[in-house]
């Protein structure tokens, strides 16, 4: 099993979603986020004052999933999260050790 972790822009997320569903995955945890990488967010103007925008808003989606999985969902989030600016975001991978179904006590895959 894996754990798929990838930060996006917030107004992809629909695009993603869909995407994930159509390679199949059926659950998704979605966090609200702030945060900022290269970009080192950005400077805006109100009322005639600039001032800096450290931290940037996000959406955090985390997945575990089956090994076979991982390359089909990994691939739907970069394609339908890329807008080709800075800040699309990142994804990251690792492994699972072990994942247990509280409701039914069932581990491994069978409780994803």
């Amino acid at each position: 099993m894996k754990k798929i972790e990838a930060i996006i822009k917030p107004f992809k997320l629909d695009e993603v979603k869909e995407a994930l569903q159509e390679v199949g995955l059926q659950g998704i945890t979605v966090i609200e986020a702030k945060g900022f990488g290269r970009q080192k967010g950005h400077t805006e103007l109100y009322r005639g004052a600039e001032y800096v925008v450290d931290f940037l808003p996000k959406v955090k989606l985390e997945i575990v999933l089956p090994d076979t999985l991982v390359d089909g969902a990994v691939e739907a989030i970069r394609k339908s999260a890329q807008t080709g600016r800075i800040g699309d975001g990142k994804i990251f991978v690792s492994s699972i050790e072990e994942a247990i179904r509280i409701r039914t006590g069932e581990t491994g895959q069978d409780a994803i």
